[in-house]
């Protein structure tokens, strides 16, 4: 295919792609809002992130083992609806559990739209033009993630946060279209249909369950990490989880092949996966929760303030993808990357309410582009090395593992947000209390939702008490940062150690089309080896070596061991006849 028809082909699912990112990002700035005017709490706030990650993640691998046994169109547009469908319901949540329940349904439409993509991709795009298209998805990837949180920024500041979800709509509506009109993907083998429902059961359940384990645990109102609870909720995802590798190393076609992992790159892919996942995930989360609770700024003001960031992605995104697609070399990026961002996360770890925005900007800046050279190539290089029969369930799993990992590290690290929140909070008692009082009657309700958890308006409130919020938050930020610094080592830990295999060039149905011809190749090799022995037989009933055997045996025995003979040759001739016409 040329460029053009290419990129063709590619635009309703860069448009679908771009839509759910949109749907993730245009939130981002105007979470603080929402979820005060829905009177929600810290854990609200990172539900309404936790319940969209956590369906994108148990629906991944399911979405993705399902590409290879169905109409891949079909199956990413029917994502697309369920996603509309989701976006739409929940601009008309009331509280918190209708919005994160809703926010489930995005979720599911996600995960198909995040891994079908990377497998439609590399159906018709070899891995070495891949990286240059990486690229575009990069692109797309970074103008979602910037417009979205000023998108959103301008809405919820004119006319109201719930068209934050009603302005996808239209675009994924578009989507639709696009991919009918466009995307034509080559004919595949049809073959015998085998779902692992018991296995998609027990994965969700082991995998929901011990990451709404590790979002409660801890919680104001909820359980201690050590308690009986606790102790149920993860023998029980552990259970689910026992019994999911069982089932999956009997299935016919599990969700997720386990013999992936005798494969050296896609076992370390699998592990950069999920730290890049905390990493990202998990800081990035907490970006807008910083401007606008540590810096005063509006939904709007929250949304430029990131551009360094984003910036970072985009341009790095670009530039490595298409020197990628050049060179078919990888390896040196993806290390520099993973050095970035370490980099990123122990610069953002230092930050407070009132660091230098020029010094945050190039902390942030660094860590986009670490975050720009690692995430999309991770996909990329285990699609270059695993069977394209299993190419659905690969990129699936590699995007399982990292939405995994995001979706942990939003939990655990939203956790210890709002445990250092509270505690820097209580630090500064005698300060608060002093503050609170000399507000006479208006301090009561400030004290009573502070008391409460939940998330404050930071801009209303006076200027004696906004200083020590402002302050506990900005610590509070910068920690959750510091934490993840040390995961994103095991990134460059397991980046170092991935085989540097050059890319290809050949396309996933060039590269099964290759197989299926070596397969045949074989087979007419076995075929003309039996016809080889077949006429050696034929040979030795009619030339000298039977002659000699004349002088062995009397004529009647010659009579009857020349017909039985002739008849198994014949017989071994016609069986080779029809494996060749077959």
């Amino acid at each position: 295919m040329s460029p053009r028809q290419v990129l063709e082909a590619l635009s309703g699912l860069l448009l679908g792609m771009f839509v759910s990112i949109l749907a993730g990002t245009v939130v981002s700035t105007s979470l603080p809002k929402i979820v005060s005017d829905l009177k929600g709490d810290q854990t609200a706030y990172t539900w309404v992130v936790v319940a969209t990650l956590l369906a994108t993640t148990v629906t991944t691998p399911i979405w993705g083992k399902l590409s290879d046994l169905f109409n891949r169109k079909l199956l990413i547009q029917l994502s697309l609806a369920i996603f509309v469908i989701g976006s739409a319901l929940a601009g008309f949540s009331q509280d918190p559990s209708m919005l994160i329940g809703f926010r489930v349904v995005q979720g599911v439409g996600a995960g198909g739209l995040t891994a079908l993509s990377q497998v439609i991709m590399a159906d018709i795009i070899s891995p070495r033009e891949r990286g240059k298209y990486m690229g575009i998805f990069g692109a797309i990837m970074a103008i979602g993630t910037v417009g979205g949180p000023l998108l959103g920024g301008l809405l919820t500041d004119s006319i109201g946060w719930r068209w934050n979800f009603f302005v996808g709509v239209p675009f994924a509506v578009l989507a639709i279209i696009l991919l009918q009109v466009t995307l034509r993907l080559p004919k595949r083998p049809k073959r015998k249909v085998s779902i692992d429902y018991l296995g998609a059961v027990l994965i969700a359940a082991g995998v929901s369950i011990l990451l709404i384990w590790v979002s409660l645990a801890g919680q104001k109102g909820q359980f201690e990490w050590a308690s009986a609870t606790s102790f149920w909720m993860v023998a029980g995802a552990a259970l689910a989880l026992i019994l999911a590798v069982i089932v999956e190393l009997k299935a016919k076609e599990p969700v997720i092949p386990l013999r992936l992992f005798k494969n050296r790159t896609f076992t370390f892919a699998v592990i950069a996966s999920i730290s890049v996942g905390v990493a990202m995930f998990g800081t990035s989360v907490f970006l807008g929760q910083y401007m606008q609770l540590a810096r005063g700024a509006t939904p709007t003001q929250s949304g430029l303030l990131t551009l360094p960031m984003m910036a970072g992605i985009l341009l790095s995104s670009i530039v490595v993808g298409q020197i990628i697609s050049r060179t078919g070399k990888w390896k040196a990026f993806m290390v520099v990357g993973s050095v970035l961002l370490i980099a990123g996360l122990f610069l953002m770890g230092t930050i407070t309410y009132d660091t230098n925005y020029v010094l945050l900007s190039i902390y942030m800046f660094v860590l986009g582009a670490g975050v720009g050279m690692v995430m999309q190539n991770l996909v990329l290089i285990v699609q270059n090395v695993v069977a394209p029969s299993e190419m659905g369930a690969a990129s699936a799993g590699v995007t399982f593992f990292r939405s995994l990992g995001g979706t942990a590290g939003v939990s655990v690290l939203g956790s210890v947000l709002g445990t250092q929140v509270a505690n820097h909070i209580s630090d500064s008692g005698p300060d608060l209390t002093k503050a609170i009082m000399d507000l006479g009657p208006a301090g009561a309700p400030i004290a009573k939702s502070l008391q409460a958890g939940t998330i404050p308006a930071v801009s209303s409130l006076p200027d004696s008490v906004r200083v020590i919020v402002e302050s506990a938050y900005g610590q509070s930020v910068a920690f959750v940062f510091l934490i993840a610094a040390p995961l994103a080592i095991i990134t460059l830990i397991a980046v170092c150690l991935l085989p540097n295999k050059r890319l290809g060039t050949k396309t996933a149905i060039e590269r099964q089309h290759d197989e299926d011809a070596a397969s045949l190749d074989s087979e007419g090799a076995i075929a003309l080896a039996a016809a080889e022995v077949i006429d050696d037989a034929e040979a030795l009933i009619g030339g000298e070596p039977l002659e000699v055997a004349e002088s062995l045996a009397d004529a009647d025995h010659e009579d009857d061991s020349r017909r039985r003979a002739a008849q198994a040759a014949g017989i071994r001739r016609a069986g080779v006849e029809e494996s060749a016409s077959l």
